[in-house]
């Protein structure tokens, strides 16, 4: 999987969701709502930016590469869970999407960004220890 590509696609989507939030569904939400939906935005920017710092880390930093691979596949399935339930739980006022069960899984897509910080903390060599 190549991260970086990823990285700067995720970046482009985020700042098209952004600007749709701010100049079209402002309009259309309640101010709880929009809050929601830059919440979703602002934590699909950090770690979009997350996935493409994993992309460049040198190889001589990496004491795990496999790991640090799981590590972007954490914080990729928390963008989608986290983020993703948050743009829909958000518009369902104007959706008709009824997704009450998607509440549960916003704290998951937490959980996995969480993992896969701590993911690529472990995958990285300890360079004072060498």
């Amino acid at each position: 999987m190549n991260f970086m590509k990823l990285a700067t696609l995720l970046l482009a989507c985020t700042v098209i969701l952004g600007a749709f939030g701010a100049h079209t569904l402002a309009a259309y939400l309640e101010p709880a709502q929009l809050k929601s939906w830059h919440t979703a935005v602002e934590y699909q920017f950090y770690h979009s930016l997350g996935l493409l710092f994993i992309s460049i880390i040198p190889k001589a930093h990496i004491a795990n590469a496999r790991r640090l691979k799981l590590a972007g596949i954490f914080l990729l399935l928390g963008m989608l869970l986290f983020s993703g339930s948050i743009y829909v739980l958000s518009t369902r006022s104007i959706s008709g999407i009824s997704a009450s069960f998607l509440g549960p899984i916003t704290p998951i897509g937490g959980l996995c960004f969480v993992a896969g910080w701590i993911l690529c903390f472990f995958s990285l060599r300890n360079k004072a220890a060498e």
